[in-house]
């Protein structure tokens, strides 16, 4: 049998199995291991795009809560926007910005009230920051721990600005108390498990997308881009060009994740774009495993359910316990999960029996 026939079908079965359990999920889960998951799937996505950009394309970002936290902030300032007059002193201000002393909501916001226009800035926010970011750098060709540096200090950036700007951003304390989502109740058991619905389409329509850019041609020059760069300029390619392309497009997956995350679990705050939680968001995919795509969602997944499962049964050092789980993934499992499983699946296809038809000294085909 073909081993890549034989992998493609393993593959398949592992999906549908994958899709039947998302599916199952609401029957089996209470409703906070739900909304638990619903968060670690919103994760996923933002592991979709990191996993193309490092992962196929060989760009490693150390900034990629940035474009989760616009993301997020973009759904968030709808969601407080929402609320109205209800609890906010008799005004249609956002509490903060009441007590900030700002009187009068700012242009930016205005737009904010629309659901439509809120969920095209998703893509759009972090998706041209991405392409203006990319086009600087990868035209000017820096790469590599320059790159990593450059966005690392991004994310400096931002942290800094938004907890600057108190007054329209909540500061440190960010946004939160949320009431409803187009009408609907954020309290309520039906719309959590609305989101989480929608969450895991959401996912399932990433990786299909994600999956379709890495099989076809463009994603063959993004695989090649990451072997040797040098080598695809003098094919006639422009590598800049693929590498904004694929930016922008991870920019705006994180976009979509930070979104999605918000309404499960009720705050935006600058912290979820500092540089912990890039570098977070860089060991699930390599956890995973790099270049699958399926590792990257299986490694968001995991680590995200280690980390909760670790912080409550041991509070005092959960962290130390990650990192070693972490440790034991490099030094180990180089390749991350999906790796071990490629390789168990190469033995298992290396024992088959040859197809080949054997042929006795007399030179009979047996």
């Amino acid at each position: 049998m073909n081993n890549t026939s034989t992998r493609s079908k393993e593959w398949i079965v592992f999906g549908v199995l994958g899709a039947l359990l998302l599916v199952a999920a609401p029957l089996l889960l209470s409703g906070f291991q739900l909304n638990l998951l619903g968060k670690f799937l919103a994760f996923a996505i933002l592991a979709l795009g990191m996993d193309l950009i490092w992962g196929y394309t060989g760009m490693l970002s150390l900034g990629h809560g940035v474009f989760f936290g616009l993301g997020a902030y973009a759904m968030a300032m709808h969601l407080k926007l929402a609320v109205g007059n209800a609890g906010n002193f008799g005004t249609d201000l956002p509490d903060f910005m009441f007590w900030n002393g700002i009187t009068e909501l700012p242009w930016f916001w205005q737009p904010f009230h629309n659901f439509g226009f809120t969920a095209l800035m998703v893509f759009v926010i972090p998706g041209l920051l991405a392409f203006l970011l990319g086009l600087l750098t990868f035209r000017n060709r820096i790469k590599g721990v320059y790159f990593a540096l450059l966005t690392q200090a991004l994310a400096i950036v931002f942290v800094t600005l938004f907890i600057g700007q108190q007054g329209y951003t909540g500061g440190t304390n960010g946004i939160t108390d949320f009431r409803t989502i187009l009408g609907f109740d954020l309290n309520s058991e039906a719309t959590q498990k609305g989101l989480y619905v929608a969450t895991a389409l959401c996912l399932g329509a990433s990786y299909l997308l994600c999956r379709w850019i890495t099989k076809s041609g463009f994603g063959k020059v993004l695989a090649a881009i990451r072997d040797d760069e040098v080598r695809v300029r003098f094919a006639g390619y422009d590598p800049s060009a693929f590498k904004v392309l694929v930016f922008t497009l991870s920019g705006c997956l994180a976009g979509l994740a930070g979104a999605l995350f918000v309404p499960q679990v009720g705050i935006v705050s600058p912290s979820m774009m500092g540089i912990v939680p890039s570098i977070e968001m860089v060991i699930w995919v390599a956890v995973g495993g790099r270049g699958t795509l399926v590792g990257a969602v299986l490694g968001a997944v995991l680590v995200n359910g280690a980390k909760s499962f670790l912080s409550e049964s041991f509070p005092d050092f959960w962290l130390y316990l990650q990192g070693a789980l972490f440790l034991g993934v490099v030094l180990f499992l180089p390749n991350g999960i999906v790796g071990l499983f490629q390789q168990v699946l190469n033995k298992k296809t290396e024992l088959e029996p040859s197809e080949v038809p054997m042929v006795s000294e007399e030179g009979i085909a047996k």
